[in-house]
């Protein structure tokens, strides 16, 4: 295993830049916001910000070697979108099945979307109607290794590019359904256009069993159903809404639309917006932004940081109690069945709230 330990001094300049005007522009966090970023400038096992550890040569960085981005280089890029007045709301698109319909494949989604709302803080979140796969008119195989239905994300990006609402900063596509980007790849995570705001991303793999011989995705039969016949996707595996993969949607989630702000790969820190080959280096990536990576999100969309690190743990600890939300005694007995899965969010929790000691001297 390697640590990847930079100086001190490279991540100040990296976090504030030496430009004089970047250098003004840093000084207007106040002192509290300052106490915190600069938490970030000495990473260690028992700080609040960790160094980046690589387990293997498959990590990302070994095998995309990037040039990192800094503060400054992000902030003078001229091709980075933030949002505007006009343009100032997330869509989530689902596609195709997330569960059995019910109250809790609804409330998934709508924790996807609440978290969203609290991670982007200052923007607006919504959901566009769900849409099958037949609808999208994708093109979809089976895969040759795993046996499991995959669909084209070109199709899906496509599809998106029509659905994109006039004040949109971006739309995302969200599926339960693997994905292939082209013939000769064996499957996709996710796959975006940063320059039109889209992006589609799958969840199938984030299920613990899908590695395994016995998955339930895997098709009994070898079958290769014909292009446009869309009946095979009906009543197809969707894996189980579990604490863990409510944790790997959200980090999914708001690592690639961090993208659509122009936010590349961090190399600096342990951060949610470090690349991931598989799983295991996904899981070991934290749920929110290293300091320099915040400081490029605050200053698109202009939030106070301690105001974004309350919603977030609000939306953590929130009480599960329906009686506040819906006066329906039916749709009450229905969430109360199925409470926000947040077990697998307790280090986040407790991370949030050392970041609100600091920012409100408690």
């Amino acid at each position: 295993m390697e640590v990847i330990q930079h100086s001190g001094e490279e991540l100040q300049k990296a976090l504030v830049s030496n430009c004089q005007d970047l250098v003004k522009l840093y000084r207007k966090h106040t002192k509290e916001e300052k106490c915190l970023l600069e938490e970030g400038l000495h990473p260690g096992p028992t700080h609040l910000f960790q160094p980046i550890t690589v387990h293997s040569d498959s990590d990302w960085i070994p095998a995309h070697p990037e040039e990192p981005q800094d503060f400054e280089s992000f902030y003078r890029d001229p091709y980075r979108k933030s949002p505007s007045a006009s343009h100032n709301t997330i869509y989530i698109q689902t596609i195709g099945s997330f569960g059995e319909a019910g109250f809790q494949t609804d409330q998934y989604v709508d924790w996807l979307r609440e978290y969203c709302q609290a991670f982007f803080y200052g923007l607006s979140v919504k959901l566009l109607p769900a849409v099958s796969v037949a609808e999208t008119g994708c093109t979809f195989r089976v895969n040759s290794n795993s046996h499991n239905l995959q669909i084209l994300t070109g199709d899906l990006l496509r599809f998106l590019s029509k659905r994109k609402p006039t004040d949109a900063f971006c739309i995302v596509g969200i599926t339960m359904i693997d994905l292939y980007p082209k013939d000769s790849w064996n499957f996709v995570f996710g796959q975006a256009s940063l320059s039109m705001g889209m992006g589609v991303f799958s969840f199938a793999r984030y299920d613990d069993n899908f590695y395994s011989r016995n998955y339930a995705g895997r098709l009994k039969k070898h079958l290769q159903p014909k292009q446009g016949n869309y009946s095979v996707f009906d009543g197809y595996y969707t894996p189980p809404i579990t604490s863990t993969l409510l944790l790997r949607s959200c980090k999914t989630m708001t690592h690639e639309i961090g993208h659509m702000f122009g936010i590349k790969h961090c190399q600096w820190m342990s951060c949610v917006m470090q690349g991931s080959n598989h799983l295991e280096e996904s899981d070991r990536r934290p749920l929110d932004f290293c300091p320099i990576c915040l400081r490029k999100l605050q200053v698109s969309i202009n939030f106070k940081i301690s105001g974004r690190y309350k919603a977030l743990l609000h939306w953590i600890e929130e009480d599960p109690s329906p009686a506040s939300r819906s006066e329906d005694a039916s749709a009450c007995h229905s969430a109360l069945l199925f409470p926000k899965p947040t077990e697998a969010f307790h280090t986040s929790k407790l991370w949030l709230r050392r970041c609100l000691d600091i920012l409100e001297k408690r």
